[in-house]
């Protein structure tokens, strides 16, 4: 399962996360360890860049957050990132460099990359979002299968357990999301793929792909 390691959907270079990612060979791995890695680094932000705002919760003099977003720790919103209005942050969240929260879009658990969008309600939970990629309004990682049994993960047949009651959607560097899709629980979208809106997405989508519908992935020219 080469192809879904994290050094193959993501450019760490991108992320104040990649210390976390980069130990672990996976990137659903890290979900349980967000909220600790946030608590360890917090403290070590260069003050004159970030200020703490609360218990657990750093957030760069840079960055803009509507006052009717609600903020949970641990949380760490870098540098210029956008926070709009009524967005929910619950806690566990990482928000990378120019990255977009936008107005009613609820987070918790994630790891948002710089400069990735997620502007109009969408909900990401238990999930990983690369460098630029983009949710269309309304899209949203589920993260809970329906009869709440651990999330696997399927690719070609093959198939990796997490061990994890939770796991949303890994989705790569560059990824665009169409309006209104779910990403059922351990949703795996390789580097640069689209996917078309109105999707229900499951299971692992190549890089430069783009996903129609189930069973009708074709690559992009």
């Amino acid at each position: 399962m080469e192809k879904v390691k994290s050094v193959n959907l993501f450019d760490l270079r991108e992320s104040i996360a990649a210390p976390l990612l980069d130990k672990n060979e996976y990137p659903w791995e890290v979900l349980p360890e967000i909220g600790a890695y946030i608590k360890s680094i917090g403290p070590k932000l260069d003050p004159e860049r970030f200020e703490q705002k609360g218990e657990f919760i750093w957030i760069a003099k840079s960055a803009e957050v509507y006052p009717s977003a609600l903020i949970k720790g641990p949380c760490i919103i870098d540098e210029e990132a956008e926070v709009r209005h009524c967005a929910f942050i619950r806690g566990n969240a990482i928000v990378g460099k120019g990255a977009v929260v936008g107005n009613s879009t609820e987070l918790k658990n994630v790891i948002l990359f710089n400069k990735v969008q997620v502007p109009h309600y969408n909900y990401v939970g238990d999930s990983i979002l690369g460098y630029k990629a983009h949710l269309g309004a309304g899209s949203i990682t589920s993260n809970v299968k329906s009869d709440k049994t651990l999330v696997t993960l399927q690719s070609s047949g093959s198939k990796i357990e997490t061990g994890l009651k939770k796991v949303g959607a890994m989705i790569g560097d560059h990824v665009e999301v169409g309006c209104n899709s779910v990403l059922n629980p351990g949703t795996i979208i390789g580097r640069e793929a689209q996917i078309y809106p109105l999707s229900m997405v499951r299971g692992y989508v190549a890089k430069k792909s783009i996903y129609k519908k189930q069973g009708e992935i074709i690559e992009k020219n």
